[in-house]
């Protein structure tokens, strides 16, 4: 094992703060993150283990709060910084959803689990007051929505709530 991302894990709805944990290694003990979508990032560093080899766990709030994301898909990524040539290695990627980009004042999400007769603007009218926001619940589900018109019952969607 080199490095490894515990959460956020494949997929998470993540907030401000992204909270960023696992286990890693790196030269002198220091590794480093990134979040980004391509158009704007975040990056830091930290410490984790003992620098000679030995693993340990971190735990990093990576504040994303001023990145003027573009998309709702973001990459979080913790890294290695080769001492021979300043290259990234070991560099371990998990891909997210930013609740913040999918609704006002993101805080947390419900889950809901289909029954038979729901459908996403049923949904959206039901935690929104408006059944023309349904595309909240595809975006935040895209492992589970492929087409806003076909849900089923027993899939258990995430709708993501703020303020």
């Amino acid at each position: 094992m080199t490095n490894r991302i515990d959460q956020p894990r494949k997929l998470d709805l993540v907030g401000n703060p992204v909270h960023l944990g696992g286990i890693g290694t790196g030269h002198e003990a220091t590794l480093h993150y990134r979040v980004g979508d391509g158009h704007a990032e975040v990056t830091g560093h930290f410490n984790a283990g003992g620098g000679s080899g030995e693993h340990g766990q971190f735990h990093v709030k990576a504040d994303v709060g001023k990145a003027k994301f573009q998309s709702d898909q973001l990459l979080v990524q913790v890294f290695e910084i080769s001492p021979k040539d300043g290259k990234e290695v070991n560099v371990v990627t998990a891909s997210v959803l930013y609740g913040p980009r999918i609704v006002p004042g993101y805080y947390g999400y419900r889950e809901h689990k289909v029954v038979k007769g729901d459908t996403l603007s049923g949904l959206a009218k039901a935690h929104y007051g408006d059944a023309s926001l349904f595309k909240r619940i595809v975006r935040a589900n895209p492992d589970q929505i492929t087409d806003p018109d076909k849900i089923t019952p027993g899939q258990i969607l995430r709708i993501p709530i703020g303020t």
